[in-house]
């Protein structure tokens, strides 16, 4: 039996989500929810939903829907995902998680109350690109680990909903959940919580934070430095150092697409090795598998690289505290 999908929200991202579930056999498109009527039936219309509906309520009420994608923005995730869990339907929440720890709490506890799967919407962590990223990490040819370098830069500011609180919940999540999965792999699970950081940034026109920087101490010396903007360029850029080398993403880590993609290891001693992975498929594809193959195994929440639900709680913890240090330095 294909797995139905219910879509909520009618942004872009949305047709993101619709794309990987159209391609799996796996899955099929039941409905689609949205408050602009006009969009509910221009998507309707563009991918053949079979049902359409304007009453969130009625949708989740429909005992034919098995899996609900929420493509709302972020501010607004926490009372769809927990109306969603409560009806039964397993849920995929587009990143990030909330905007705010006290909405992570709510999310997280009800969700945890309900028998169904919840998973947050980090498409890439599903994709087996980064899945090799693991292997290689495990593998020992790092040695230990000593520092992680990140940045994401987008110039989408003029186009982001001013609600969502800006470039680190919606770019920023991204870096620092990639550095939460490489400090929990090769350090513990436990050392990514144990921290100091500190934040510097700047604020756009709406108060949000639009270019943000952070330096960070983990409590085994592992140094990292991540960054984050929604005001200008296209670029981003990861790497991992140990004690004997540089693995570094020549790739996009964060937007896998069909085709190759690649790394590089670069030892300090030695000829640089390119590391790649081949698929056909981009994450939002491997994120629609990845659902259907913890529902069809009754589970309530992903496995490893893609996020449980603490590893969630830990990257918004993560950049809640990176924003408020952020604007400590503001006030000076």
């Amino acid at each position: 039996m294909a797995l139905n999908w219910a879509i909520i929200g009618t942004g872009f991202i949305s047709h993101q989500a619709i794309d990987g579930i159209v391609k799996s056999d796996g899955s099929q498109l039941h409905s689609i929810y949205g408050r602009n009527s006009d969009m509910v039936m221009q998507l309707q219309s563009q991918y053949g939903f079979p049902k359409l509906s304007f009453d969130l309520d009625e949708l989740l009420s429909d005992p034919d829907v098995d899996a609900v994608y929420l493509g709302l923005p972020n501010h607004l995730h926490k009372d769809a995902a927990i109306k969603a869990a409560k009806a039964g339907k397993a849920v995929l929440s587009e990143k990030s998680l909330t905007t705010t720890m006290g909405d992570a709490d709510a999310l997280l506890a009800a969700v945890a109350q309900t028998r169904t799967f919840f998973v947050e919407g980090l498409m890439y962590l599903s994709h087996p690109f980064l899945s090799r990223f693991v292997e290689v990490l495990q593998d020992g040819r790092l040695g230990d680990l000593r520092s992680v370098n990140g940045y994401y830069c987008a110039n989408i500011g003029d186009v982001v909903n001013p609600k969502g609180g800006g470039t680190l919940y919606n770019l920023g999540c991204y870096p620092t959940s990639l550095l939460q999965l490489t400090v929990q792999t090769m350090c513990g699970p436990d050392v990514f919580r144990n921290r100091q950081v500190q934040g510097f940034g700047n604020l756009n026109k709406d108060g949000n934070i639009c270019d943000a920087a952070c330096s960070a101490r983990f409590e085994n010396g592992v140094l990292a430095t991540l960054q984050s903007t929604d005001s200008y360029g296209m670029e981003n850029g990861f790497s991992v150092m140990g004690e004997n080398g540089v693995l570094s993403f020549i790739s996009n880590p964060w937007l896998p697409v069909p085709g190759r993609s690649a790394m590089m290891w670069s030892p300090y001693e030695g000829e640089d090795e390119l590391i790649h992975v081949d698929d056909p498929f981009d994450a939002f594809f491997h994120q629609t598998k990845l659902v259907e193959r913890h529902v069809a195994q009754g589970d309530r929440e992903a496995s490893r690289p893609s996020p449980r639900h603490r590893d969630s709680w830990e990257v918004m913890d993560f950049l809640t505290q990176w924003e408020a240090s952020c604007r400590i330095a503001l006030l000076g």
